[in-house]
């Protein structure tokens, strides 16, 4: 047996190992290990709560947004005011998210993911007028071509055509993303760490000129996701089939559900939302989601137990990760695009049942083929448009000059959950107030829960079995490992968080 060890992994957020046990050829052991502690749970004890909308935005610079709401969301359980934020408040927080999602999103699949299929030498081929493909080709005929290299090489299979519309798309994608970002601090104030987020509500009042403004980017956005995006992702799936096979993982899914469409509901689990709180396995029946079966387990991490404290212990015998091991009822759960886009076709949610039906249709396949590398993809870029396709009626909900926040008194003792998706999944904050100060702080983060290490069963985490039994072509170029790490779009930084 060999050992191919990538440490750490390129082109994700944040620093991240794998190692991986091959027998003739087939990968029979897998370990997934984040190999930096952070603490910023410890910092926030002792704080002013408010204090925590602000700090966990610091987790991370891709994706903050997310942070900054399920932070709030646990402010405003703590404070009793779940149910009371206005209609302004709730939509426009609605309306940064989305904003942060698609720009995660354009992220992930053109700058972080798709140079995994797309050999960009055959651009030093190019015969046309296309300023960006002629000014990459230039780069390429001196040998220039950072970031696209170093790499690993082979089985790169796209015709020299859709390899260089894709990388032409690779550029266009810059904009795209920071248009996105530019729509989010309209009403967030700034990007990252946007300032107008808040326990109550929103600082922000809406006005017609900033909804004008957001409709104008969003428009741009819709129309490269119909007519780039999707094309692109459904281009190379149309090559590289067989990773509908690979990379398959535990087959269960966990969302949280996101996207509040009422706020008179307290009990997030319960609230309506855009995408719906609940599980699915390969089966794809719904179950609806009970909090009471989230747990974190830490016998394979960096960290002991004393007394139910949690404390940080390198080197502890046996262990071989700073990410824990979250399960949902004992058991191991993917969370993510692929899951939110399954849990609510599940449900029979009209919109999302055609444009996933539509790619089944196109590759006459049925549902299961969404649990593989290619499927997280495709579950992107559709939950994308979805989001994006959502946001006109929410913008023409907003009440421009009336306000967005609710006032608020801080108890002297409480707790607090707040629960919602980020771009990568699931993402839970919770928090005990003593004395008007951060007592306890935890965050449960998507990027915890798909790439923890095996848990206190020895269960190995959701990358971990979705890298197990690949067929390794090559050991000296494990393509494969990274094209199915890549798949669940990492964030280390917020898994060690």
């Amino acid at each position: 047996m060999n050992k191919i060890i990538i440490d750490p992994v390129t082109r994700i957020e944040g620093h991240l190992k794998i190692e991986t046990t091959v027998e003739n050829g087939n990968i029979k052991e897998a370990r997934s290990a984040g190999t930096l502690f952070r603490g910023i749970e410890y910092i926030l004890q002792g704080r002013d709560p408010r204090d925590a909308q602000r700090i966990t935005q610091r987790i991370c610079g891709v994706c903050p947004t997310s942070h900054s709401v399920a932070s709030t969301l646990t402010l405003d359980d703590a404070f009793g005011i779940s149910d009371k934020i206005p209609d302004n408040g709730r939509i426009m927080r609605n309306l940064i998210l989305g904003s942060a999602h698609i720009a995660d999103h354009i992220l992930h699949f053109y700058h972080l993911s798709a140079l995994d299929y797309l050999d960009i030498t055959k651009v030093a081929r190019y015969d046309g007028s296309d300023v960006v493909l002629s000014s990459i080709k230039k780069f390429a005929e001196r040998g220039e071509l950072g970031p696209f290299f170093p790499r690993y090489e082979g089985d790169y299979r796209l015709p020299d055509e859709i390899t260089q519309i894709v990388v032409a798309h690779y550029i266009e994608a810059l904009a795209m993303r920071r248009k996105a970002q530019a729509m989010l601090s309209i009403f967030g104030g700034k990007m990252p760490h946007n300032m107008s987020v808040v326990p109550g509500g929103l600082t922000m009042v809406p006005t017609t000129d900033k909804i004008i403004s957001f409709l104008w980017r969003l428009n741009e956005l819709r129309d490269f996701i119909d007519r780039v995006y999707i094309p692109d992702v459904l281009a190379i799936a149309e090559v590289y089939r067989d990773y509908f096979e690979i990379g398959i993982g535990c087959r269960n899914l966990l969302s949280y559900g996101s996207y509040d469409l009422d706020g008179n509901e307290p009990d997030l689990a319960k609230r309506k939302r855009l995408f719906r709180q609940g599980t699915v396995s390969a089966d794809l029946k719904f179950k609806e989601l009970d909090v009471a079966q989230i747990s974190e387990e830490i016998r394979y991490s960096w960290y002991v137990s004393d007394s139910g404290k949690i404390s940080p212990e390198f080197g502890k015998e046996g262990a071989y990760s700073w990410i824990k091991a979250p399960r949902y009822g004992g058991r191991v759960y993917e969370v993510g695009p692929l899951a939110r886009v399954m849990t609510t076709y599940a449900v029979g949610d009209l919109r999302i049942k055609e444009l996933v039906d539509s790619v089944l249709s196109k590759f006459k396949a049925e549902p299961d083929i969404f649990f593989s590398v290619l499927g997280r993809h495709i579950a992107r870029a559709l939950e994308t448009k979805f989001i994006a396709d959502s946001m006109p009626e929410w913008l023409l909900q907003l009440k421009p000059g009336e306000s967005s926040y609710v006032n608020y008194i801080i108890p002297d003792e409480s707790t607090g959950m707040g629960l919602v998706e980020a771009a990568r999944g699931a993402l839970g904050h919770w928090i005990e107030i003593k004395n008007k100060k951060i007592a306890n702080y935890q965050c449960v983060v998507p990027s915890t829960w798909n790439f923890s290490p095996r848990d206190d069963k020895g269960q190995p985490g959701p990358a971990e079995q979705a890298l197990m039994n690949t067929k390794i072509k090559d050991e000296s170029n494990p393509f494969e490992i990274v094209r199915i790490v890549r798949s669940f779009d990492p964030c280390l930084a917020c898994a060690v968080h």
